[in-house]
């Protein structure tokens, strides 16, 4: 039984149920290059769809970004560039993101609502994001080789309907199937007085949800939590 995203919640009335755990198969590989280990399977909270980014669903990133390249012609290339994002012509960072979905593993993982996609996520090696390191409230916490899941999009017309969470949900298995051993993320806690409300980092709580720890909060609104894949022990 498939459970629609618009069963779970209302935007009349916000009421959140809780069902069991619903299994989403993928049509193909979570990541690059583990095509012989057979087909995957996500547990996915709602009846969302999870898919990685790839040529062949580039058209379906461009349709959920839209013009505006998701966020000031961002591309979601910010935690590789930095500020400088902006200070270039939008079209770069459209055609650096899009060489990355040809990039292996996948540079991130999309969210279905039936054939339209509803929800992105960059998914990465940290290694792969510099910009982290530059950020002093985000720096490293240990040398452990961590995934990152640093951003997020999520189409406005659903919004609050449980999308984010199917990508953490995702994430944290899309990762451990590329034998990382933990996933981090850096997300806000809008619990915190002041907290920033800039929301693409992801929210706390909906990383604590999924079994994400704080393991550092050097920022009041923006910890570094984590979530071990099985592969060691958190730190």
């Amino acid at each position: 039984m498939r459970v629609s995203a618009r069963q779970l919640t209302t935007r009349r009335h916000r009421t959140t149920l809780t069902p069991p755990s619903l299994t989403v198969k993928l049509l193909d590989d979570i990541v690059g290059g583990l095509a012989s280990a057979g087909p995957r399977w996500y547990s996915c909270p709602v009846g969302f769809t999870i898919r990685p980014l790839t040529p062949e669903r580039w058209p379906a990133l461009e349709q959920l970004f839209g013009k505006a390249g998701a966020s000031n012609g961002c591309w979601c290339m910010y935690w590789r560039l930095g500020p400088r994002y902006h200070e270039r012509q939008r079209e770069l960072n459209r055609q650096d993101r899009r060489q990355l979905a040809a990039s292996a593993p996948a540079s991130g993982l999309l969210a279905y609502d039936g054939d339209i996609a509803v929800g992105w996520a960059e998914l990465a090696p940290r290694a792969d994001l510099p910009w982290l390191n530059q950020t002093r409230f985000l720096r490293p916490v240990d040398d452990l080789p961590v995934w990152s899941v640093p951003c997020f999009y999520v189409r406005r017309t659903h919004r609050g309907l449980g999308v984010m969470g199917a990508l953490i949900a995702g994430a944290v298995q899309a990762a451990s199937a590329a034998g990382a051993p933990a996933v981090e993320s850096y997300p806000v806690d809008t619990q915190m007085t002041g907290h920033t409300g800039n929301l693409f980092p992801g929210v706390a709580s909906i990383f604590a949800a999924h079994g994400f720890e704080v393991i550092a909060r050097r920022k009041p609104d923006r910890p570094v939590m984590r979530r071990s894949t099985g592969g060691r022990e958190l730190r």
